[in-house]
């Protein structure tokens, strides 16, 4: 399985990160090894000093698809989920101001979270879902997926024009504003609407 990450996908996040907004979907690839595993904390690395949080709506992909069009996009996804995607963002900087990939900032182990799956059955719209993160429980980002610039089905349309979609591959659909640093002894727990999808430790 694979891990999609879409990139700027919300216009306030785009304005506080200072970066143009996109034409397109901007898209990179984690590898499972990313994936943190459940009920272990995230340790940040060494190779940073300012691991930011990006929480995100996930989608699970159930059936393999290519070049899959926007109106049969929901018959690949049955389920809804939150995550973190960890971002590095001093080595992101530097890697892009050198014009080089950034997958070592986006892509090291641990730096995907992985919470709880609901029914997408739950949701009356996919299009308009809550979700929220709190540090040691204070709210620090919130979204809906109504802001999203380009929506899930929309997405699976995009990216399923250059990758196929394989059971068990998952969507990261990008992140609204408020991302920010985490330090060691942090707590973050993800939700939907308000229901809680994960909870992690900071070490």
């Amino acid at each position: 399985m694979k891990l999609i990450c879409i990139g700027r996908n919300y216009t306030d996040h785009i304005k506080e990160l200072e970066n143009e907004k996109p034409t397109d979907p901007v898209v990179f690839l984690k590898p499972d090894t990313s994936i943190l595993l459940k009920k272990q904390p995230f340790f940040i690395p060494d190779f940073s000093d300012e691991v930011h949080h990006e929480v995100e709506i996930l989608v699970k992909i159930k059936k393999v698809g290519k070049y899959i069009d926007k109106k049969f996009a929901h018959k690949y996804y049955d389920e809804i989920g939150l995550g973190i995607d960890f971002t590095a963002r001093d080595l992101q900087a530097q890697l892009k101001a050198k014009g080089l990939p950034w997958e070592k900032a986006k892509a090291f182990d641990g730096a995907a979270v992985i919470g709880k799956w609901l029914p997408k059955s739950n949701f009356e719209n996919v299009d308009n879902i809550n979700f929220s993160l709190k540090k040691n429980d204070e709210l620090v980002q919130s979204g809906n997926t109504e802001l999203m610039l380009w929506k899930i089905d929309e997405l699976i349309e995009y990216v399923s024009k250059y990758f196929t979609l394989k059971i068990g591959d998952i969507i990261f659909t990008g992140t609204p504003s408020g991302v920010g640093k985490v330090f060691a002894n942090d707590e973050l727990k993800g939700y939907i609407e308000n229901q809680e999808m994960f909870s992690i430790k900071i070490k």
